[in-house]
């Protein structure tokens, strides 16, 4: 029996693209197309595939937690004790990858190591408390690289503005609010360095 590339890629649990670029990498080809052009897999092949993929996968889930300041350090500590508590129930092996500092910062040690682990195709899973705890903005560029490397992301806590109108005013906010904390740490600095 053959499968579409829909039905194949529920049977596998990775998304349709997934199923497109295993193919283009020749990791998973389908056994013939049709006519039309469309994939075709037998189960056969798939059930083959799923073994080895399960020997050979290592794949993990990640919890990602992150403040801004030294000041928010309780809240950082509140954080992943949410994340463990809610991973101990649902998953029997997990990591949590912690930072401090800015959500615009890109070169944080945490966010790299996270990053370098999603690109060698070592994440299964990736669970945040909220959308900005990842990066206040350029989050969704991170969440395609999740989507291109079969990785799921989940959002425990997640807040979807209700118009366009909240979203934009949400990160104007943002914007302001991280800005200033910026420019408040800069005089603050300046301030203890001429006492």
């Amino acid at each position: 029996m053959y499968l579409s590339i829909g039905r194949a890629a529920k049977v596998l649990g990775v998304s349709i693209s997934t199923l497109r670029r295993w193919e283009k990498n020749k990791k998973l080809l389908p056994q013939f197309k049709t006519i039309g052009k469309h994939r075709r897999y037998a189960i056969n092949k798939l059930k083959e595939f799923m073994g080895d993929f399960s020997k050979s996968s290592n794949k993990r889930v990640i919890a990602y937690a992150r403040v801004s300041s030294h000041d928010q350090k309780e809240d950082l500590i509140r954080q992943i004790d949410r994340l463990d508590s809610y991973l101990k129930k649902r998953e029997s092996t997990y990591e949590i990858i912690s930072d401090l500092g800015s959500g615009l910062n890109y070169k944080k040690r945490g966010l790299k190591k996270l990053i370098k682990l999603i690109l060698s195709g070592e994440v299964s899973k990736i669970i945040l408390t909220h959308k900005d705890r990842l990066l206040r903005f350029g989050s969704e560029i991170i969440f395609n690289i999740c989507d291109f490397f079969g990785t799921e992301i989940e959002i425990i806590e997640e807040i979807t503005p209700k118009s366009d109108e909240e979203a934009l005013a949400f990160d104007v906010l943002e914007i302001i609010t991280v800005f200033s904390a910026r420019l408040y740490g800069k005089r603050a600095h300046h301030n203890r360095k001429a006492a």
